[in-house]
């Protein structure tokens, strides 16, 4: 069974977006970028919250036609257009959209199939504070692969609002890149 992913900026207080949602707190340069490159290209499903998608939507298919594009803009648009997407919504039921399975009910079961379904490949879960918290509370997430920020924002929108029970996890891998963000890369440890 694939396992989800759940990639997130997060500030060292805990948050992944201000009050208002504002991500400008988040660095990432050529360094960041080329790392998390190398993951990304090795999965071909992206999991987004209707929110994220949207953004994503509105740049990512072309980013990389721009003459201006960085090899990073050329690079990620190239995987998100031929990536699998799935979206959690209530609003996009009903709209048929390119590579995107749209799951708007019965979220437990619906992403236990996505997860039974193709080659073995984790799925990533982008961003999207709401969309995580709703596979939280279902269980569903099986690792958080989170570049904690050198920054304290003392309010916003945290990543673990909803978690009720204690969930134990184990560390795969950490790295400290120039610009002082650090990852830390966790797996569920499964009873």
């Amino acid at each position: 069974m694939r396992k989800i992913i759940s990639f997130m900026h997060i500030s060292l207080d805990g948050f992944v977006a201000g009050p208002n949602g504002e991500m400008n707190w988040i660095k990432v340069d050529e360094e960041l970028f080329d790392h998390i490159g190398k993951r990304i290209d090795q999965t071909d499903t992206a999991l987004y919250g209707r929110k994220t998608y949207q953004m994503m939507e509105g740049y990512w298919p072309t980013a990389g036609d721009a003459a201006d594009a960085s090899k990073h803009d050329k690079d990620h648009s190239s995987w998100y257009n031929r990536a699998q997407k799935v979206v959690l919504s209530n609003t996009l039921k009903n709209e048929v959209l390119t590579n995107t399975t749209i799951v708007s009910d019965n979220i437990a079961d619906r992403i236990n199939e996505i997860k039974q379904a193709g080659n073995g490949k984790e799925i990533l879960l982008f961003g999207s504070p709401t969309a995580t918290h709703a596979l939280m509370q279902h269980n569903l997430i099986d690792g958080y692969w989170l570049f904690v920020n050198p920054i304290i924002l003392g309010r916003g929108i945290p990543l673990f609002a909803s978690v009720k029970d204690q969930v134990k996890l184990e560390l795969m891998t950490t790295r400290q890149f120039k610009s002082g963000v650090t990852e830390l890369s966790y797996v569920a440890a499964r009873q």
